[in-house]
């Protein structure tokens, strides 16, 4: 436990570091995010050669303990977590006006802080403890933006709160009925009783909430769309992540097989519905940042299909396929994020259109759209194409399966559609643009670097799957 002890610490005192001196640069938050990259490789090797451990905080005994749980899933999703704050720091670095305000660097310190306690945390408490941590922090860096950002902001703020609530509620009346809150005892008590269902519902409805979830998702466009650039990169990366950790969590562990069956079709119908709603709004999109806010609601549907079929036909492949799809979304949408930030910065303009040409003015950055994009899609080898052949698969293997490959088929052309509306624009020499700002070659190799590691999961498969479930196959 000691590489994620470091891990989480690490990012919390450099934030709080950061709080008190006032750096001019990011140095401390930098070096916050490596430590705590060390320590999550140290975690992830420690979960892989001695599997699944715990530790109870403070040493009390159950049922008073608030346990850490590493697994080998856990520790990769702090590995996932570190690698791209130090990325997006670093980009942020290079670029301050992609990090709005100096607090940027605190601030996302203590977000990476959050999420890590989140992936350790196996209480239903303390997982709402984080879950609040983690919004709060990203609201903040969304008023970063300065005025235009704050209503977005506050919406963030009130419906994230009202997420809260319900997860809360849910917490009460399972305490309420079981006296205890530790995942693995609730889940050794609980039956598929009217308050588990109750309580289980109010929690979902929460976490879908504050994971803009298909139909809770208007929130998220705005505020991802009107946040400075890094922050968009995070919030689309990570922070909807962890509540969708959190529902997974209660639905395959807690929630008794049953229960998990019934509503599993639910999840998948929504997935599909959030696949085509999705990326038809992304279709529509004016503006390039809006564009791609969308496309998280639309490809966060994907999650939720994988979570639903899960439930409903227990194949540990849709476990991994479920995880690659968090893994590979998060890459590649850092990537598309620092893009249209360079793009949008660059060109000086937020519209679509105004990307007529930009190939001729900012290739790399444009190639980085078209990588990153190519993954969202599902085109071979990505890590985006590994998800979706882990998802298809036990899709063919019974006819009466087969509806839900159509819902597949139907969100791949939806993100070939937006994807491919900003390529031949960018593309198109009918025009070359002007800039506002001379092009930042680094930067923009910067952004790129995530879109190559999405594309390189190819060459890990094997490891990432014993990662995942143990599936080697």
């Amino acid at each position: 436990m000691n590489g994620a002890l470091l891990s989480l610490f690490a990012p919390l005192l450099g934030g709080l570091m950061v709080f008190l001196v006032r750096p001019r640069h990011g140095g401390w938050a930098l070096l916050a995010s490596a430590l705590s990259l060390y320590g999550a490789i140290l975690a992830l090797q420690q979960a892989m050669a001695e599997g699944p451990s715990l530790l109870a905080l403070g040493g009390w005994p159950e049922p008073l303990a608030i346990r850490f749980r590493l697994t080998p899933l856990v520790g990769l999703l702090l590995v996932f977590t570190a690698a791209l704050h130090l990325l997006v720091g670093l980009y942020a670095a290079r670029r301050p006006r992609a990090a709005g305000k100096p607090d940027f660097w605190g601030l996302s310190c203590l977000l990476h802080a959050a999420l890590a306690a989140l992936w350790l945390s196996v209480d239903l408490f303390n997982l709402y403890v984080t879950l609040e941590l983690l919004s709060l922090c990203a609201v903040a860096l969304v008023s970063l933006a300065g005025p235009r950002a704050y209503r977005p902001a506050l919406d963030y703020l009130l419906l994230s709160l009202g997420g809260s609530l319900l997860y809360l509620l849910g917490v009460a009346l399972c305490y309420g009925a079981y006296g205890v809150l530790d995942v693995p005892t609730l889940a050794a008590q609980a039956e598929a009783s009217v308050t588990l269902r109750v309580a289980l519902l109010l929690m979902s409805v929460g976490l879908m909430l504050k994971a803009a979830l298909w139909p809770l998702h208007l929130w998220l466009p705005p505020a991802h769309a009107g946040a400075p650039t890094a922050v968009s990169a995070l919030l689309s990366a990570l922070v909807v992540k962890g509540p969708i950790y959190i529902l997974w969590l209660l639905w395959t562990e807690l929630a008794p097989a049953e229960l998990g069956h019934e509503v599993g079709p639910l999840f998948a119908l929504a997935g599909v519905l959030a696949l085509i709603s999705g990326g038809w709004s992304a279709l529509r999109a004016p503006r390039l940042k809006t564009l791609v806010a969308y496309s998280t609601v639309a490809q966060l549907g994907y999650a939720l299909l994988g979570l639903g079929l899960l439930l409903r036909w227990q194949e540990p492949r849709l476990e991994a396929a479920l995880w690659l799809f968090v893994l590979a979304h998060g890459l590649a949408k850092v990537s598309i994020f620092l893009a249209a930030g360079e793009l949008q910065d660059t060109l000086g303009s937020r519209r679509v259109h105004a990307l007529r040409g930009a190939s001729q003015t900012l290739p790399v950055a444009m190639f980085t759209f078209v990588v990153a994009g190519g993954s969202l899609i599902g085109l071979p080898p990505s890590g985006g194409f590994l998800a979706k052949w882990l998802l298809l698969q036990p899709v063919f293997e019974a006819p009466e399966r087969w509806p839900w490959a159509l819902g597949i088929l139907l969100g791949t052309l939806a993100t070939a559609a937006y994807v491919f509306r900003v390529v031949a624009l960018g593309f198109d020499r009918a025009r070359s643009n002007r800039t506002c700002i001379a092009p930042d070659r680094l930067a923009q190799w910067l952004a790129l670097l995530p879109a190559l590691l999405v594309w390189s999961l190819a060459l890990v498969s094997k490891p990432l799957l014993v990662w995942l479930t143990g599936v080697s196959s």
